[in-house]
């Protein structure tokens, strides 16, 4: 079974109901630990509570964060 921890999460919400997590997590298991991005949209619910609809997760590796912030600028 793996555990998956949010170390640090940042959110920004747009449109009527909508939301984008940037978040550092960690997926602990048995046969060890591992440190990645995740990168998600969601919504929220008309409590409040919030759903995710769509997520990314990228390795926790400077030149790969380096790619994506690089190209998101530029794309």
């Amino acid at each position: 079974m793996v555990e998956f921890q949010v170390m640090k999460a940042e959110e920004m919400k747009f449109g009527k109901n909508n939301f984008l997590e940037v978040a550092r997590k960690k997926a602990v298991a048995e046969e060890g630990e591992n440190e990645f991005v995740a990168i998600s949209r969601g919504f929220f619910l008309p409590d409040g509570a919030r759903r995710f609809k769509k997520s990314i997760a990228i390795p926790d590796e400077a030149e790969i964060k380096d790619f994506i912030a690089k190209w998101i600028k530029e794309v």
